[in-house]
């Protein structure tokens, strides 16, 4: 029998993200969508969902829920089976990328909150796809309904995370790194470094996407939770 399955959001997006893989795959196997909003540090969320999360789970998470999924794993790699990437990162951030945030986070504490959203997800890092405008409208009203506390709250933990790239050696569970061939926060490129850091691990470009598959291409996304639900477990 399959894993639970776990899916953790990307920075400002609650559980509409993955609205049509838990629609898909809650036919199949257990599927829970967990918040990533609920502590200062990622270490700080990831020790909270701990307590609520399933004895052993698959794990799936995109950008910032990626790299909360990641310190999971270091935290409990007895209860993380399998690891899914998509569009996120091992790295710390870099000089200017805290630069960046500092820039949204004043934006937001200023009442340009519309703006901070724009900044955190660009437009562009959305495919030109069918339902492009109401894709981008969803994100932007998730982020409306977390408010300027939760936007200063998450920016500053990303500022703060650590560079896990010495976790990511020493896997030896299921990994998929997957991504939108769109994607112009995490390209193609970053990926493929990032799944030749792990060992075995399968990349998983999903063709015409951007920064968030699971509403761009859902069925690509759902075949590819399928594929690597099917990993053999033992490595």
């Amino acid at each position: 029998m399959a894993e639970p399955l776990v899916l953790l959001p990307e920075s400002m997006c609650d559980a509409r993200l993955y609205w049509p893989q838990v629609a898909e795959l809650s036919h199949e196997m257990a599927v829970m969508v967990a918040p990533v909003h609920l502590g200062d540090r990622i270490e700080e969320i990831a020790s909270g969902l701990l307590d609520v999360l399933p004895r052993r789970f698959a794990l799936a998470g995109c950008g910032f829920g990626g790299m909360v999924a990641i310190e999971l794993q270091r935290r409990a790699p007895d209860r993380v089976a399998r690891l899914m990437l998509i569009g996120s990162s091992p790295l710390a951030d870099t000089p200017q990328q805290a630069t960046d945030r500092d820039r949204l986070v004043i934006k937001a504490r200023a009442g340009r909150f519309d703006e901070a959203l724009a900044g955190l997800i660009p437009e562009e890092s959305f495919a030109d796809r069918p339902f492009r405008p109401e894709i981008i409208a969803l994100v932007r009203e998730m982020g409306q309904s977390f408010g300027p506390d939760i936007f200063v709250r998450q920016a500053r933990a990303l500022q703060r995370r650590r560079d896990q790239q010495a976790v990511m050696v020493k896997l030896r569970i299921p990994v998929m790194i997957a991504a939108g061939s769109q994607d112009t926060l995490y390209p193609e490129k970053r990926q493929s470094v990032l799944a030749e850091l792990v060992p075995g691990a399968v990349l998983r470009m999903l063709p015409g996407a951007g920064h968030l598959p699971m509403l761009e291409d859902p069925d690509g996304l759902c075949t590819a939770i399928r594929d690597w639900m099917r990993l053999p477990a033992a490595r």
